[in-house]
């Protein structure tokens, strides 16, 4: 056996998997102290790991103690503010209870780069794994990866062990049916991206609600979550003025969309009612203030971090009740003319 190794960088998993003849996957579950690995190839994975001098620090300690306590988090984005509020309540609820945090960010969505993070946080030997990384093809990858530790998602899947703390369908329903109260009764979805969960539960929610109301179904529209689509949506829309409200699935594409409106001339909300989604801290400071639906991303994380922990330690954890959204009523949203409505304002 050569330890031959390229001399510009430190030693990885994927040279200690070449070296003992063994798949990376085989190297993390030596690290992890997972039970179905043979003596004789743990022997060979260790002996590889103490000839090229392998040490990351999470997996030094663990080689010893058997534990690293860290854990891991696959994030899609942590600069938006849903998935950053809910990184720091991970992060101040794994320091309550004496653990780690190391964050993988995705660069891309392809899955390349999905095995490529979820590898890094492997390699940290992390003890369990919280994904907030809502899109289909992220379970596609750890589905096929096999990874061998606990995880819990933000999202549900249907194939998978995952925590469902925030009822996306119950808030998009909220949004729409605020609309409808106030009389409107053509109203369109300015949705998310193709292929994200929540995005799929939100536009779920809205058209639920539309149904149920007995309305006419307007096609929705895909978007990015970004202020720069909601602003090109607005002025696409502004085409054939047939609808009378917009449910945005994020609070940047409706600031986007109000920024359009307002650039044509109409009023905000006496013309067109718009309502967004998550309560961003400068909702309220759009003008008009946005109407939106709040969530409680700190104890959205703090529940991941709970259920997570007790996977960990095999403890028997009763699955957290839904944490439903909340309504947040401001200046973008009011009655159509002629129509009697009361709302309260936030």
């Amino acid at each position: 056996m050569t330890t031959q190794l390229p001399k510009d960088r430190a030693p990885s998993i994927r040279d200690v998997a070449r070296l003992a003849g063994v798949s990376y996957q085989t190297v993390s579950r030596v690290l992890n102290n997972h039970p179905s690995i043979r003596e004789s190839t743990r022997a060979r994975v260790t002996q590889v790991m103490e000839d090229i001098q392998y040490r990351p620090n999470r997996a030094a300690r663990m080689l010893v103690t058997r534990h690293s306590r860290t854990i891991g988090v696959l994030s899609a984005s942590s600069a938006d503010y849903g998935p950053a509020r809910s990184v720091v309540a991970i992060e101040d609820a794994a320091r309550a209870a004496g653990y780690y945090v190391n964050i993988a960010n995705l660069p891309a969505s392809d899955q390349t780069s999905i095995s490529e993070a979820l590898e890094h946080l492997m390699e940290q030997a992390i003890e369990g794994l919280v994904v907030i990384a809502p899109q289909v093809r992220v379970f596609d990858v750890l589905e096929r990866m096999s990874i061998d530790v606990p995880y819990v998602s933000f999202q549900p899947t249907g194939r998978f062990e995952h925590l469902v703390p925030a009822d996306q369908v119950a808030g998009a329903r909220m949004a729409t049916r605020h609309l409808i109260d106030l009389g409107h009764r053509e109203i369109i979805h300015l949705g998310g991206p193709q292929d994200w969960i929540e995005a799929e539960a939100r536009m779920r929610g809205f058209l639920e609600e539309i149904d149920s109301a007995e309305l006419n179904t307007n096609p929705p529209i895909l978007g990015d979550w970004t202020a720069e689509f909601g602003y090109y949506a607005g002025q696409e829309l502004l085409r054939s003025r047939d609808f009378t409200a917009v449910f945005a699935a994020s609070d940047h594409m409706a600031l986007g969309l109000i920024h359009a409106f307002r650039d044509a001339g109409l009023d905000i909300p006496h013309d067109v009612s718009v309502v967004g989604f998550d309560d961003i801290p400068d909702a309220r400071h759009f003008w008009p203030p946005l109407t939106t639906i709040r969530q409680d991303f700190a104890e959205i994380g703090r529940s991941a971090v709970e259920v997570l922990l007790g996977k960990v330690r095999g403890e028997v954890i009763a699955e957290p009740g839904q944490i439903l959204p909340e309504l947040v009523v401001r200046g973008s949203t009011g009655r159509v003319p002629g129509v009697t409505a009361t709302v309260t304002q936030a």
